[in-house]
């Protein structure tokens, strides 16, 4: 049996990108663009018409902060997921999202492949992080715990740090990607995380670190 593609609004003011998103989503099967709107109020005005699975909200909006809106969705629907859009990866203002409960945070500008993996996360995972954010969330951890980690981990997160894929850092360190990935499985596990929901949690911690 076939399941409903589900149901993406985006809240996005830049009118140049809203026929762009829609050319992404006409190659999209598992996800159908309901609504693209430029302010929250619309959004909101909609969401009845619509009852949304993902949201997608810009940061920056004319007539409020999208962060801070996260809450009036969250009347309405309270498993709703919430992903923020922004241009920008500041630390203080991502951590200011998943406080106010957001499902993931994605810099902007998007491509169709990070958009579709973005909403592939968030199904399966129920959060999605760019991969620029994910990095600084290692790099974070790395500067506060870098005593938990073997030899080994650590140079791994400085390569994850420098934006090296698996196999670079399997060149550098004269090991296989296998070898990689086990350390990787090993540097979250010691840092309790298991899935990007999981890595949300951690985020929120640092909140009160």
């Amino acid at each position: 049996m076939n399941q409903d593609p589900l149901k993406i609004v985006i809240i996005d003011h830049e009118q140049l990108f809203h026929n762009t998103y829609e050319t992404y989503f006409d190659s999209f099967l598992e996800y159908a663009l309901k609504g693209v709107y430029p302010t929250i109020k619309d959004a909101l005005c909609a969401y009845d018409h619509i009852f949304p699975d993902v949201i997608f909200s810009e940061i920056a909006l004319p007539d409020r902060c999208g962060i801070e809106s996260i809450p009036l969705f969250r009347e309405k629907d309270p498993d709703v997921k919430i992903i923020m859009l922004s241009s920008s990866n500041d630390f203080e203002l991502i951590k200011k999202a998943f406080k106010f409960g957001a499902n993931g945070y994605v810099t902007k500008p998007l491509n169709e492949r990070s958009l579709f993996n973005s909403l592939d996360a968030v199904e399966r995972e129920g959060a999605t992080l760019s991969s620029d954010i994910a990095k600084m969330i290692i790099s974070i951890f790395q500067r506060k715990s870098r005593q938990y980690f073997s030899e080994r981990e650590n140079q791994v997160i400085d390569y994850l740090c420098q934006g090296a894929t698996y196999k670079t850092i399997a060149e550098k360190l004269f090991v296989t990607t296998s070898a990689v990935n086990f350390h990787i499985q090993n540097i979250y596990l010691k840092l309790d995380v298991n899935s990007k929901s999981e890595a949300l949690s951690k985020l929120q911690e640092l909140e009160y670190a």
